[in-house]
C-alpha cells in the first residue's frame, strides 16, 4: 500500500462523512450545528480507536490485532506486522547470542566481554576459575577492580593490545595467565585469559636441562682437548694423524656448540635488561671489524663497515655483542670466496639501525621463518663444513627480544641476504 493510496483513502472517508452532514445542515438550515455534531462524532470515534489501540498494546495477551474501521484498520495491521518482524528479529538475535555463549563456553580459555568503559558485560564458566570473577554478582564491575595487578592496569591503560601480557592468577599464585585484549565495534573489548603454567614450567625444564647438560659437557671436553693437545701426531702414521685432526676439529666444534648453548641459557635466564646502561656500539663494531678481517682474509672477502660515530645504544653490552657478532660471523662464514660483506650502524627516525648484507647464496622463502629456531639449518652439509651450530640466530632472537626489537631478514637466492634490526633507545655522544 503506497503513501498516495493511504492519503486518498483517508481523504475520501472524510468526504463521505462530512459532505452528507453538510448537505443535511443546508436542508435544515443548521450548517454549523451539523458540522459540529459531525466533528464531535468523528472525535469520539478517534478517541475510542485510540483507547482500543492502547488496551491492545499494553494489556491484551493476544498478538492478534483488534478490529478497526477506516484508517485504523491499516494502523492495527501495520503495528501487528512490525511486532511480528521484531519478534522474528529478537528470535534471531537470541539464537546468535546463544551460539556465541555456547562457543565461548566451549573454549578452553576464560572469556570476558567488556563494555566501552571496561565494565564486565558477560563471562564464561572458566572466568571464575582462572580470574576469580563472580557471575552475575560482578556484572557491571570495572575489570581493573577485580584484576588489580599493576602490570595489568598499565596494560589496560596503554591501549596497545598487540602483544599478550603474562600475570600471576589473582586467585592462584602458582598459576601463570596469558592475558589478551581484543577490541571490536565501538571500542568494546573481549578479554581472553589462558593458563600457561604448564607451558612455562616445560620451558623452564628445557632451559635447565640445556644449561645443565652444557655445564656437564664442558669438563669431558676440556679433558679431551687437553689430551689431544698433548698428543702430537706422528707424520709416519698417517691414519693416526688423520684421526687426530678429525678428533681435534670435532672437539673444537663441540666446544663451540657448548659455549653457544651456555650463552643462550644465560640470555634466556637473564632478568629484565637495564636500559640505563650505555653501550658503545661503534667501539664494539670496530673491534669486531678487526677480528672478522682475519677470517675474511682466508676467503678473500671484501668487508666494509659504515659506522655512525658516537651513536650509543642502551641495554646489556654482552648480549648486544653476542647478537652483532653472530650476525657478522655468520655472514663471513657463509659468504663464498671473493664475496662482499657490508655492515652498517646508522641513526634513523626509528632509532639505531644495524644491518649486515652479504653476497652469499641467499635463502629461499620457505626457510626464512625458521631461521631463529634452535639447531635449524638451511643446508646441513654446508653448516657442518663451515662450523655452524644452528644456535647463533636463536641467540640473536632472544637478545633482540630482551631489547624490545626483532630480527628482520630479507634474502634472494643467488644474490645474498640482509639481516637487520633497530634499537629504539639510542643517543649520540660526542667524542672528546
Amino acid at each position: 500500500m503506497t503513501k498516495t493510496h493511504v492519503f486518498m483513502s483517508s481523504l475520501w472517508r472524510l468526504i463521505y462523512w462530512y459532505v452528507p452532514c453538510l448537505l443535511l445542515g443546508v436542508i435544515i438550515e443548521q450548517v454549523a450545528w451539523c458540522l459540529f455534531a459531525a466533528a464531535l462524532c468523528h472525535l469520539i470515534w478517534l478517541y475510542r480507536s485510540q483507547y482500543v489501540l492502547h488496551q491492545w498494546l499494553w494489556f491484551a495477551r493476544s498478538a492478534t490485532p483488534p478490529e478497526g474501521k477506516g484508517s485504523w484498520e491499516s494502523i492495527f495491521n501495520g503495528i501487528y506486522r512490525l511486532q511480528r518482524r521484531h519478534k522474528r528479529k529478537r528470535k534471531e538475535l537470541r539464537t546468535v547470542i546463544r551460539r556465541f555463549r555456547e562457543g565461548a563456553e566451549a573454549m578452553p580459555d576464560a572469556v570476558v566481554a567488556l563494555d566501552t568503559d571496561y565494565s564486565i558485560v558477560w563471562c564464561n564458566k572458566l572466568a571464575p576459575q582462572l580470574i576469580g570473577l563472580k557471575w552475575p554478582d560482578d556484572a557491571g564491575q570495572h575489570i581493573g577492580n577485580l584484576i588489580r595487578t599493576p602490570d595489568f592496569i598499565q596494560y589496560l591503560n596503554g591501549k596497545d593490545y598487540q602483544l599478550p601480557l603474562e600475570i600471576t592468577s589473582p586467585i592462584h599464585n602458582a598459576k601463570t595467565l596469558e592475558i589478551r585484549l581484543m577490541t571490536y565495534t565501538d571500542d568494546q573489548a573481549m578479554l581472553v585469559a589462558r593458563d600457561v603454567t604448564e607451558l612455562r614450567q616445560l620451558e623452564q625444564v628445557r632451559r635447565n636441562f640445556m644449561g645443565n647438560v652444557s655445564h656437564e659437557l664442558r669438563t669431558p671436553l676440556t679433558v679431551l682437548k687437553g689430551y689431544l693437545e698433548m698428543l702430537e701426531p706422528d707424520d709416519s702414521d698417517k691414519m693416526f694423524a688423520r684421526a687426530h685432526k678429525v678428533m681435534s676439529e670435532q672437539t673444537a666444534r663441540m666446544d663451540a656448540l657448548v659455549n653457544q648453548l651456555l650463552a643462550l641459557s644465560r640470555i634466556e635466564a637473564a632478568q629484565d635488561v637495564d636500559f640505563e646502561m650505555e653501550v658503545d656500539i661503534p667501539f664494539m663494531l670496530s673491534m669486531l671489524e678487526q677480528e672478522v678481517q682475519i677470517l675474511a682474509a682466508d676467503k678473500n672477502l671484501k668487508v666494509s663497515f659504515d659506522i655512525a660515530e658516537g651513536l650509543f645504544a642502551f641495554g646489556d653490552e654482552s648480549q648486544l655483542r653476542s647478537a652483532v657478532s653472530n650476525l657478522i660471523y655468520n655472514a663471513a662464514r657463509y659468504t663464498p670466496d671473493d664475496g662482499s660483506i657490508f655492515v652498517t650502524w646508522q641513526q634513523t627516525y626509528a632509532g639505531g639501525h644495524f644491518s649486515v648484507k652479504d653476497t652469499g647464496d641467499g635463502i629461499s622463502v620457505e626457510h626464512l621463518h625458521h631461521l631463529t629456531e634452535r639447531f635449524y639449518r638451511v643446508d646441513d652439509a654446508r653448516s657442518r663444513d663451515s662450523g655452524g651450530s644452528g644456535i647463533g640466530l636463536s641467540i640473536v632472537k632472544h637478545v633482540l627480544s630482551n631489547h624490545d626489537s626483532v630480527l628482520e631478514v630479507t634474502s634472494e637466492v643467488n644474490k645474498g641476504s640482509c639481516f637487520s634490526f633497530v634499537l629504539a633507545q639510542v643517543k649520540t655522544v660526542k667524542r672528546l
